[in-house]
């Protein structure tokens, strides 16, 4: 039987058991998927034992993903990042790997279709571990432009300076007037989470044609992306990243690359409307 699971300190929150075993059970894989709460200092013993106890890798969230990268062989996109959220055995050696970007672009895409990215302009709000993520994507992407704001002006600053010239940090207070420029919106700060406060902005100069993606998955439709839906622009919700960014662990653990199908989505979907 292959094993992975998903390491973190709290972990009671995490819904990627959900999402794995419903693919090994799909794929008629024998195998199991657990959650594991570790506490930071017992991080680099748990990883050393992680193929000794039976496990083919595991996933990583808070607080572990930087450290996790620092104990683990990384590959280039995590290297860029310096954080992992995904870890994998070959070998006998530990590797690690990021799928939080690749999540983003494949939910992105199938929920608007027709975005075009290429030679784009894009707003990210935020400048944390998910905006890194998602800023190297969309640069992968060929994304011309993006302008990144944040409420601490001196992380946008890092961030930027961290990836070059395509990104340009933007003050807070700016915002509202970069918005003509955009073909993405794209919020990856907390503000709009369920026990959060609001995200405040006004989307009166966003193009129609712009997408409007918000990574927060509780609640499913964030204050952002309903105001994005009243004035027509297409939008992504977090429920789409959180599927797509499990799907390449999946195929390093278990060897099957799974599908984000309806009934997956309809499954967590009903999973997170209860909490």
């Amino acid at each position: 039987m292959i094993r992975a699971c998903v390491i973190g300190w709290p972990i009671s929150h995490s819904r990627s058991p959900l999402i794995h075993n419903y693919w090994l059970k799909q794929y008629a894989i024998a195998g199991a998927y657990e959650k594991k709460a570790v506490e930071p200092e017992q991080l680099e013993n748990f990883l050393k034992n992680l193929e000794p106890h039976g496990y083919a890798g595991c996933n990583v969230t808070i607080p572990h993903k930087e450290a996790a990268f620092k104990l683990a062989k990384p590959d280039e996109i995590a290297r860029k990042l310096g954080a992992a959220n995904t870890l994998y055995i070959r070998d006998g050696i530990l590797h690690a790997t990021s799928t939080d970007g690749e999540g983003f672009i494949a939910s992105l895409k199938a929920d608007v279709p027709t975005i075009q990215l290429a030679a784009k302009s894009a707003l990210v709000l935020g400048a944390g571990g998910a905006a890194r993520a998602i800023i190297q994507a969309l640069l992968q992407e060929g994304v011309e432009r993006i302008e990144l704001a944040n409420r601490t002006p001196e992380r946008a600053a890092d961030l930027a300076r961290h990836f070059g010239s395509r990104v340009k940090p933007l003050a807070w207070q700016n915002i509202d007037d970069a918005m003509r420029e955009q073909a993405l919106l794209v919020n990856t700060t907390s503000l709009g989470m369920k026990g959060q406060p609001p995200l405040i902005v006004e989307l009166r100069k966003l193009p129609l044609t712009a997408a409007v993606a918000d990574i927060v998955y509780v609640p499913l439709v964030t204050p952002l992306l309903q105001a994005a839906v009243q004035r027509g622009n297409p939008v992504s919700g977090g429920l789409g990243m959180l599927l797509h960014q499990a799907v390449r662990g999946f195929e390093l653990w278990f060897g099957t690359r799974p599908h984000v199908t309806p009934e997956l989505r309809a499954l967590v979907k009903a999973d997170v409307e209860k909490s």
